[in-house]
C-alpha cells in the first residue's frame, strides 16, 4: 500500500532544458526530510509541457536519485490510451514503484470509457497503478462506482482524489478493498481525508515543507489528531499561498526564492504577478522558511 506523503516534485528548468542537477538536489531534500516518496511528471511537474523524451528523462533521473531510498511513482498518464501504454512501458525500463494515471483530459470519456482506459493501461504494466481524479483540470470526474469497479480488477492499487469532495472520498473508502489506498490530491484536505480513512497525500506544499507535512501526516495516520491539527493549522497559510495562482507557479517561485531552482516556468504558464510574489514571500517568512 502507498501510505504517507508523496511529493509531487516540480521539474526545474535552466535555459529551457531540464535542470538535472537541481532536480537531484530537490529529491535529496525530500529524502532527508522523511517523505515516503515522490511523484515525477505529475501536474506539479509540468508534465503537460514536457516532450516525450523529457518526460522519460525526468523519470530516469527520479529513479536514479530516489529508488531504494524512498518510493518513486511515475506520472505516465495521457488522454490517449495508446500513448499512456507506451509511457508506462518506457517508464518501466527504470526502477519505479508505481504509475500515476490521470483521467483522460479534453476527450471527456464516459464512465465506461474511463474504466476501459485504466483497465487497458494497468494490463500493460507491471508496477501498480494509482488513478488520478482531478475534475477541475480534466473536465471529467471518475465516479466512486467506477473507482470501485476498477479496484475489483486487482490491477489498480489506489487513487489520488482531488475532486474536493469528502462525500466522494467517503463513498470510495466505504466499499473499497482493504489494501486499496486513497491519497488526498489537495494539501488542505489531507487531514480530513485521513480522518475518514484515507492513507496520505500526493502533496505540492511538501516541495518546500516536507518535514512538517510528513510529521503531520504521520500523526494523523496514527490517530493523534490533536498533534496533527497543530501542524495542519501551521501549514495552512503556506498551503493557501501555494495555490494563489495555478499550480505549480507559486511553488516554483517559492523554490526559486529558497535558492533551489532557477526562475523558469514553461508557457502557457507565466511568472507569478508581483503582488502574488509578495504574498508568497510573506507566507515563507511567516512560516520561518525565510528570515
Amino acid at each position: 500500500m502507498f501510505k504517507g506523503v508523496f511529493t509531487a516534485i516540480v521539474t526545474p528548468f535552466t535555459g529551457g532544458k531540464i535542470d538535472e542537477k537541481a532536480l537531484r538536489k530537490l529529491i535529496e531534500f525530500q529524502i532527508e526530510n522523511g517523505v515516503e516518496g515522490i511523484v515525477a511528471c505529475g501536474s506539479t511537474g509540468e508534465s503537460a509541457t514536457l516532450s516525450f523524451e523529457e518526460h522519460i528523462d525526468v523519470i530516469r533521473i527520479a529513479s536514479e536519485a530516489a529508488y531504494g531510498k524512498i518510493k518513486v511513482i511515475a506520472g505516465t498518464g495521457s488522454n490517449n490510451t495508446a500513448e499512456a501504454v507506451h509511457l508506462v512501458r518506457e517508464a518501466e525500463k527504470f526502477k519505479i514503484d508505481g504509475h500515476l494515471q490521470i483521467a483522460p483530459y479534453y476527450n471527456r470519456p464516459t464512465q465506461e470509457g474511463l474504466f476501459l482506459h485504466f483497465k487497458t493501461v494497468a494490463e500493460n504494466c507491471s508496477a501498480p497503478v494509482i488513478l488520478y481524479n482531478v475534475p477541475s483540470r480534466t473536465a471529467v470526474n471518475i465516479l466512486p462506482e467506477t473507482v470501485l469497479r476498477l479496484s475489483e480488477t486487482g490491477k489498480i492499487a489506489g487513487i489520488k482524489e482531488a475532486s474536493g469532495s469528502l462525500e466522494q472520498v467517503s463513498a470510495i473508502l466505504r466499499k473499497a478493498p482493504e489494501k486499496f489506498c486513497v491519497l488526498s490530491g489537495d494539501d488542505a484536505l489531507t487531514l480530513p481525508i485521513i480522518a475518514i480513512g484515507g492513507h496520505g497525500v500526493i502533496s505540492t506544499v511538501s516541495n518546500i515543507a516536507p518535514k512538517d507535512m510528513a510529521i503531520m501526516t504521520d500523526y494523523a495516520l496514527k490517530g493523534d489528531l490533536k498533534q496533527a491539527r497543530k501542524l495542519n493549522f501551521k501549514l495552512f497559510p503556506l498551503i493557501r499561498a501555494m495555490f494563489i495562482e495555478t499550480n505549480p507557479i507559486p511553488v516554483k517561485k517559492a523554490l526559486n526564492i529558497m535558492g533551489f531552482i532557477e526562475n523558469e516556468i514553461r508557457l502557457p504558464l507565466a511568472e507569478a504577478s508581483g503582488a502574488n510574489i509578495d504574498k508568497i514571500k510573506s507566507a515563507l517568512k511567516e512560516y520561518g522558511i525565510l528570515q
